[in-house]
């Protein structure tokens, strides 16, 4: 791996893992599991009527009413975004940043990939205005942008963008012909529903919109792979579902026997899940928040986290510090973060962003404790930040933060009149 190189092969190019959220798996689901778990028959390619079924359900419940005809499951969302990729041809268009497994699929495939700017608050949805500025240049230069990705509710900076900017994106990209995958993973992971209205962008451009829910986000375990993808109604639709579900039959990509079995136990959202979902979103919400506070009192600068599991930091302000500990760039930062932590702190540049920008991704399933007791303890207390294992854990992360302050601050300049001129 060229070390310093984001494109380069390696983890740096592909990115960490999709990150759980640190609880033990629901008793409900590993039951469902274990009851499939002696099916010898394999799952169809595309997922079987049961899942579609469930699937659909999970949509229209959304208010994006879907057809089984018009409806497809993988094992994971990469899987369906290779596919779409694939299916739909051309060059690629993401936020800067954006989730890590986004860029990787289209670099396989040969696709240019082209990062937007986005702006800070606006979560996965790149501005309008740059957007067209892309397109335009890209078409200028000879390429074929066809595809843009994004997401309401942001993977990597826990952002929501609001409806008036997605609007606009939305238009602008309609405007010159995109096709557009909108990964709402993490639109039920929202810490207050009531705060912001989350819109898809399904809603806005039914006709040119494929919706991608990875189910690892927030219904199943990240360890089994699950995926839905809802396609646009009409020709577009149909041609483009088709030619997906041949790209999955050459992959052999099929959802397990088992896990799809749980998969459409979940999509159904009995009791039992909508309870660990509620319960699992207020524990991450009250986590990223205790998180958040501690990195800001330290001098770093972050956006309120206001989905998923997550906080993006950017620790430019102490860029001085940074420097005297041999810290040049994210993949340094992340080294250095990641031994002090003693948890993952991947880079911004894992997510598109700049190589140069001391940014990581803080995750807040890593402050739950290393037991299924200390974690199913933090499901059911109402001050989780308070628990013993979780307050150390951040006192842990600010102390590592404050170190780093304090070195900025005792390497400034003295200022005329400074009682240590």
């Amino acid at each position: 791996m060229a070390r310093r190189v984001p494109e380069s092969h390696g983890p740096v190019r592909y990115g960490p893992p999709l990150p759980g959220d640190g609880l033990p798996v629901l008793p409900e689901l590993s039951a469902v599991l274990a009851a499939a778990a002696g099916r010898a028959e394999s799952e169809p390619v595309g997922g079987g009527a049961a899942l579609l079924d469930a699937a659909c359900g999970h949509f229209d419940r959304r208010g994006l009413p879907a057809e089984p005809d018009r409806v497809v499951a993988a094992p994971g969302a990469p899987a369906l975004l290779l596919a779409l990729t694939a299916a739909l041809g051309g060059d690629v268009l993401v936020p800067r940043p954006c989730a890590a497994w986004w860029a990787p699929y289209a670099r396989l495939l040969g696709r240019p990939v082209f990062h937007v700017a986005t702006p800070a608050e606006c979560g996965g949805v790149p501005d309008p205005y740059a957007l067209l500025e892309t397109v335009r240049r890209v078409r200028a230069e000879g390429g074929d942008p066809r595809l843009l990705v994004l997401s309401v509710a942001d993977d990597p900076t826990a952002t929501v963008a609001p409806p008036e900017v997605l609007h606009e994106t939305v238009e602008a990209a309609a405007g010159e012909g995109l096709h557009l995958v909108s990964d709402e993973t993490w639109r039920d992971t929202r810490h207050d529903p009531h705060e912001s209205v989350l819109l898809s962008p399904a809603e806005m451009l039914p006709e040119r919109v494929t919706v991608v829910t990875d189910l690892a986000g927030a219904l199943l375990p990240p360890g089994w792979p699950a995926a839905v993808a809802r396609f646009p109604p009409g020709d577009v639709g149909g041609g483009l579902h088709a030619r997906v579900l041949d790209i999955l039959t050459a992959l052999g990509a099929r959802v397990a026997a088992p896990v799809a079995a749980a998969a459409g136990y979940a999509l159904t959202e009995p009791g039992p899940v909508r309870a660990r979902q509620a319960a699992a979103v207020r524990l991450h919400a009250r986590v990223a928040a205790a998180l958040h506070t501690e990195v800001v009192a330290a001098g770093a600068l972050a956006r309120p986290p206001q989905a998923g599991r997550h906080l993006y930091v950017d620790l430019g302000p102490l860029r001085t510090a940074l420097g005297a500990h041999g810290i040049g760039d994210a993949q340094d930062l992340e080294e250095f973060l990641t031994a002090r932590l003693g948890m993952p702190a991947p880079g911004g540049h894992r997510f598109g962003d700049d190589l140069a920008a001391p940014r990581v991704r803080l995750s807040t399933g890593d402050l739950l404790g290393g037991t299924d007791e200390e974690r199913a303890e933090c499901l059911g207390s109402p001050s989780p930040w308070e628990l013993p294992h979780v307050r150390r854990a951040l006192i842990h992360v600010r102390s590592v933060f404050d170190d780093l302050a304090d070195d900025a601050q005792r390497r400034q300049p003295p200022r005329r009149g400074d009682s240590r001129t």
